[in-house]
């Protein structure tokens, strides 16, 4: 299979990506496909559904062949599961999906069309394999039963220890993403502090009791 494109997103690096979509909705990206696939045509109708599903590619993560067992960050990373009970990145073929909002079609992007999508849980430039629409009546099942993952991810208060002059929107999409507490699980360091790329933002943070505190962040430049 080939990449039919990239999505552009909020998350420069892998680590504060959420772990799941649509857990941070502020969470932006933008799908933009390759010439080949760049017209209209190829996005007739897709106007029509408010979900899409992106197929994608983990290429930052290694494939595992013959791997039987990872450790999921849900369960502490202390027990082990099997690879196809799991969404884990490192798997025999690196290949994920994940349900986002498609906000609209952008045909004034100088590579547009390109889809404006919301609540991803992908790091920029994540090749794309393919998109599907998604069908409410066949996609959502009712009473389906999640397995070890029961329950919504626990959020962590998240306070500024610091004076920085951010939007409204990027503040929010900052402090959602660090609540869900994106530390290794196995982690045992209190005080250590931690760096995120979110939203062209480089935020420094530190957990002190169960809160998540920001000391503050540097805005990149724009290209």
């Amino acid at each position: 299979m080939e990449p039919i494109g990239v999505v552009e997103t909020c998350y420069g690096e892998k680590f504060g990506v959420p772990r799941q979509p649509g857990l941070v909705p502020q969470a932006w990206g933008r799908v933009v496909f390759d010439e080949a696939y760049r017209g209209e045509a190829f996005l007739r109708g897709i106007e029509g559904f408010s979900h899409l599903w992106l197929i994608f590619q983990f290429h930052q993560a290694q494939a595992k062949k013959g791997r039987g067992t990872v450790r999921p960050p849900r369960l502490g990373g202390n027990e082990r599961k099997g690879v196809f009970a799991t969404r884990a990145p490192y798997r025999p073929n690196g290949i994920g999906l994940s349900v986002v909002e498609l906000v609209k079609v952008d045909s004034s992007h100088p590579k547009g069309p390109v889809l404006q999508v919301r609540g991803v849980d992908l790091v920029d430039g994540t090749p794309i394999l393919d998109v599907k629409p998604y069908v409410p009546f066949c996609d959502s099942v009712e009473g389906a039963r999640g397995g070890f993952v029961t329950g919504t991810p626990e959020r962590m208060p998240v306070i500024w220890d610091c004076e920085c002059l951010v939007s409204p929107e990027r503040r929010e999409l900052i402090e959602s993403t660090i609540s869900l507490d994106p530390r290794p699980a196995y982690q045992e360091d209190p005080g250590r502090v931690y760096g995120c790329s979110i939203d062209s933002c480089e935020v420094r943070w530190y957990v002190d009791g169960g809160i998540a505190k920001i000391l503050g962040l540097v805005v990149a430049p724009a290209k």
